[in-house]
């Protein structure tokens, strides 16, 4: 979580003060110490990796490339926007702290579930959550990759829709480590909250297109972030069909920013031939400088 980019460059620590001063504790102690209980609240985990993923874009902009585009998966998508200077850092952090706050007030822990079936079309996991939905609301929430769709709703509900997903040919199903059931309908309160205190903050126009989660299409206007913002919570996320939008633009690379390697590997589930690249240590973002400035000579005129 940013522990080894906060002790080697000046530029992460100064995020990481940065913010601790919008929010009032000590985030960097909190991601690298725990304890582990306080992480896994959303209303922490949320501005704690959105902290590790903006820190890494300020180390990496040592070295300064413009993208041609710029994504996020889910909470992914705040990281997007300030990379693209929609958004000041110390703004969403605070708000990606309300939006982890009104998600958890939304479905009480233990209550709501999220899994990921994999091995079957989008359409059969659709089936299975409507035969499901009879316990309770379960939907589609992520369409990740080809045979990768992951589910949320009430926990009771959401077991019976991979129950009958097994059944219609799902190769595994997969429960998720989450305290919350994101993006379905189950977060349209939250969404409600969020709106708020969205409207109050200060948008600009990217500077980069921003392909949003639930239209999988650039962000036309700077009008446009924060409905596109509030139906995220509730609504079912296009990866897949963001990644192929950029593919079409003739996007050929794919750099992943911050803790984990997930999209990275959904990426190439997506197209074999991408190039994905991953920084989230020292020896990872020298890895992005040396791969970008190659790439760069390598497509100049």
């Amino acid at each position: 979580m940013g522990k080894l980019l906060h002790e080697h460059y000046a530029e992460a620590r100064a995020v990481y003060a940065e913010a601790a001063d919008a929010l009032g504790w000590d985030v960097a102690r909190v991601s690298f110490e725990g304890p582990e209980a306080d992480l896994n609240r959303t209303a922490i985990t949320q501005p704690a990796l959105l902290t590790a993923s903006v820190a890494t874009l300020r180390v990496l902009a040592r070295k300064p490339t413009t993208p041609s585009f710029v994504a996020g998966h889910s909470l992914g998508e705040y990281t997007a926007l300030v990379c693209a200077g929609a958004v000041p850092f110390a703004q969403a952090v605070k708000l990606v702290h309300q939006r982890g706050r009104y998600m958890q007030e939304a479905v009480p822990e233990g209550e709501g579930a999220m899994a990921a079936v994999l091995g079957l079309e989008p359409a059969a996991v659709a089936t299975a959550c409507l035969e499901a939905s009879e316990l309770g609301v379960v939907e589609p929430a992520n369409l990740n990759a080809p045979g990768q769709v992951v589910i949320a709703g009430a926990r009771a509900a959401v077991e019976r829709a991979g129950q009958l997903a097994s059944a219609a040919g799902a190769k595994r199903i997969v429960p998720l480590p989450v305290s919350v059931p994101s993006h379905c309908s189950l977060m349209r309160n939250a969404a409600q909250q969020l709106e708020g205190d969205l409207r109050n903050a200060t948008w600009s126009s990217p500077a980069v297109p921003v392909v949003t989660n639930v239209d999988a299409k650039p962000l036309t206007s700077t009008d446009a972030i924060v409905p596109a913002l509030v139906r995220q919570l509730s609504s079912p996320l296009l990866w897949e069909a963001s990644i192929r939008f950029m593919l079409a633009q003739g996007v050929t690379t794919f750099v992943e920013i911050g803790p984990g390697r997930v999209l990275s590997g959904l990426t190439k589930k997506i197209e074999r031939s991408a190039r994905t690249l991953q920084a989230d240590a020292p020896e990872s973002v020298e890895a992005v400088w040396a791969a970008l400035e190659h790439l760069t000579t390598e497509v100049a005129p």
